[in-house]
């Protein structure tokens, strides 16, 4: 349980670090856009009222609250997951990867109401017009990290 601690710990820092700096010390809520190694990747600040590519923000305030409680709920029963039948050392660090991204998204609701995003990466003629930020990938990688390496135990 330490490395699901500490792995969420410093994933949580991690991301909130990030986006202070980029949100308040790049002014990037002001600016708006900023070009960092176009077209690969930039920073476009963007507010996530609601889950993934923004579904569901058109219902307010009820929503913030809702993925506040799924949030919470779903690290903590990640938490009490790996607790109970512990999958080994990469499904602890994806546990924790999960677990504190949820929680750097969860503070965002908290504090701004909604979710910072602002990493936008595109390629090849393609233009992606989505952000997201470290938590997400936090998130996604731990998630994925969780079905790959956990599951059933082989008998010995």
């Amino acid at each position: 349980m330490r490395i699901v601690f500490w792995v969420g710990f410093w994933t949580f820092l991690a991301d909130q670090a990030v986006k202070y700096l980029v949100v308040h010390i790049l002014n990037l809520r002001v600016l708006g856009e900023i070009d960092v190694f176009p077209p690969f990747l930039n920073l476009r600040m963007a507010w996530n009222y609601g889950i993934n590519f923004g579904l569901f923000a058109e219902a307010g305030d009820l929503t913030r609250w809702v993925l506040i409680t799924v949030a919470l709920l779903i690290a903590g029963a990640v938490i009490w997951w790996v607790r109970n039948d512990p999958p080994g050392t990469i499904g602890m660090i994806a546990a924790g990867l999960l677990v504190g991204g949820a929680l750097g998204n969860v503070i965002d609701r908290l504090l701004y109401g909604a979710v910072a995003d602002f990493l936008n990466m595109s390629c090849c003629g393609i233009s992606n017009p989505y952000a997201f930020n470290i938590a997400d990938i936090a998130i996604f990688v731990g998630a994925f990290g969780l079905v790959l390496f956990t599951g059933a135990k082989k008998p010995a």
